[in-house]
């Protein structure tokens, strides 16, 4: 499933994360996040991974396209 700006978005605020935190998580640059979540650009699949990976590793689960669109959620075991 592919990544879209709106599902970091929403993860970025179910973990109360800024686009600061996520660049460092993800170690990418904060320009890369933010405009990927602007919709200016779309990142390399690495670099889309490397954002998925730090939102996973956080607890975020990511729920496949079902008629109301993707989106995410909080894994109940999250880590702490």
């Amino acid at each position: 499933m592919e990544l879209k700006p709106e599902q970091s978005r929403a993860a970025r605020g179910l973990l109360d994360w800024s686009q600061t935190q996520l660049a460092s998580r993800s170690n990418l640059g904060e320009s890369t996040i933010r405009d990927f979540e602007k919709g200016r650009r779309v990142p390399t699949a690495n670099n889309l991974a490397a954002i998925r990976r730090a939102l996973e590793e956080a607890g975020v689960e990511f729920i496949p396209e079902n008629g109301g669109g993707p989106g995410v959620r909080l894994r109940r075991d999250r880590p702490a």
